[in-house]
């Protein structure tokens, strides 16, 4: 605009210059011939001071001001922005930095840092590689202040966040074991080196132990094996129990840590051999562990199968036993209700001879005292009617053959039941006759 504004006004000087020759013999031709060049030339002028007066704050950016007078200002904001003659020096409000190695890209980037060394704290190096992002501060105060320390970006970059960077990456390397690190603490790592970045460092006690190592126990002679060295790093605290902080120009300055990212940590070439030994004897650690955990789960397997078979041949050989005691109980009580059987047999046999004992006695008592006493006709009639009806009915009791033989030629014309009955009466007259 600058330009184009000048090259207006030596075109309205060119036409005044060239008045003369241009102007005809009217006199109003020549009067808006001058207020034409005046005006052309009044506009370059405004076109080139324009831009002294105002101009365009582009995002992503933040400006330091400076008026004629001294005074200074600061632009936050995108648009278009005062300036009144003022020098205006502008800052980029993001700020990378950024381990770059050979052949990677460098391009957006503010501040460039080659690998950061760092040394644990068991000895161990390593080379870190690290990408931050800073945001310049939000508070016009701040940032005045800030640019009139650093002037540029370039010095803030190369002269602070850089060096800043790398000292607080390598103080954190002592605060951790390269053991820990990559057993699981690289993530506790990072966060040491954002914290420490945005609040400042940490204040440190380095404490130092001796571990001593004998020989077994079972030796006769006991001897120190080995002494290990084992580091701690305590962070001091003071009297109201928060951490001691160093602070750094980051801090100090209210320059804003946006990002931190740890790309990669290169470890020595000593320890990744000693890490792949490592590995390699866990390895081997783990398979004889596993075959002995192998074999422990056979002799447990073997034990347990043999306790099942002694389980199954006790609970087999405790049926048996259980079946004989069950036999011989069987066998016991059996007897024992034989002999109770035979007991009862034998009373009620008992029991049966002295009744019949007794009603022998009485019958004979009876027929005694009948025999001394006599009988009348009717009496004695009355017992020979019952002799006769018992007889009767002992005989329908007799269970004759089918065929019966006799010995006789057949000439008394009896049948042999006529015999028999005959029989049975002279029988039972013969016994009539001897008990009188």
């Amino acid at each position: 605009m600058i330009v184009l504004g000048v090259i207006i006004v030596l075109a309205g000087l060119a036409m005044l210059l060239l008045k003369p020759l241009l102007v005809s013999k009217a006199q109003a031709f020549s009067k808006l011939t001058s207020r034409f060049s005046l005006g052309v030339i009044g506009s370059g002028v405004v076109m080139i001071i324009l831009p002294f007066m105002f101009f365009w704050a582009e995002p992503g950016y933040q400006y330091f001001v400076v008026y004629p007078n001294g005074g200074k200002d600061a632009v936050m904001t995108e648009g278009i922005k005062w300036r009144g003659f003022a020098k205006i020096i502008p800052w980029q409000k993001y700020i990378d930095v950024k381990v770059v190695s050979k052949g990677e890209k460098n391009d957006d980037i503010e501040g460039v840092m080659n690998p950061i060394p760092i040394r644990f704290i068991d000895q161990v190096t390593a080379s870190a590689k690290l990408s931050t992002r800073f945001q310049l501060p939000t508070d016009k105060e701040s940032f005045i202040e800030m640019a009139i320390e650093f002037r540029s970006l370039q010095n803030l970059a190369n002269n602070t966040l850089i060096p800043t960077v790398r000292e607080v990456v390598s103080n954190t390397g002592y605060m951790f074991a390269a053991q820990d690190y990559i057993s699981g603490s690289a993530s506790d790592f990072r966060v040491a080196i954002e914290d420490q970045l945005k609040d400042g460092a940490y204040s440190v006690e380095k404490l130092e132990y001796r571990d001593t190592i004998v020989s077994s126990i079972e030796d006769s002679s006991r001897e120190i094996k080995e002494i290990q060295t084992r580091y701690e790093v305590k962070k001091r605290k003071d009297p109201n129990g928060k951490f001691i902080r160093i602070p750094h120009d980051i801090n100090e300055n209210n320059i804003i840590v946006a990002q931190v990212i740890v790309d990669d940590v290169i470890l020595e070439a000593v320890f990744k051999k000693r890490l792949e030994a490592q590995r390699d004897e866990s390895a081997k650690r783990q398979l004889e562990q596993q075959k002995i955990k192998t074999a422990k789960d056979a002799q447990a397997r073997i034990v347990a199968e043999g306790e099942r078979d002694k389980a199954a041949e006790r609970v087999a050989q405790e049926k048996e036993q259980v079946k004989a005691l069950i036999s011989i109980e069987t066998k016991l009580k059996q007897e024992e209700t034989n002999k109770r059987l035979a007991a009862i047999a034998l009373e009620t046999e008992k029991l049966k001879s002295a009744a019949k004992k007794v009603a022998a006695d009485a019958e004979s008592y009876q027929n005694a005292k009948l025999v001394s006493a006599g009988l009348t006709p009717q009496e004695r009639a009355q017992i020979e009617k019952e002799i006769a009806i018992g007889v009767a009915k002992e005989i329908a009791k007799i269970k004759f053959p089918d065929v019966m033989i006799t010995g006789n030629d057949g000439k008394n014309g009896k049948t042999p039941l006529e015999s028999l009955i005959g029989a049975a009466m002279a029988n039972q007259l013969m016994d009539t006759k001897l008990k009188k």
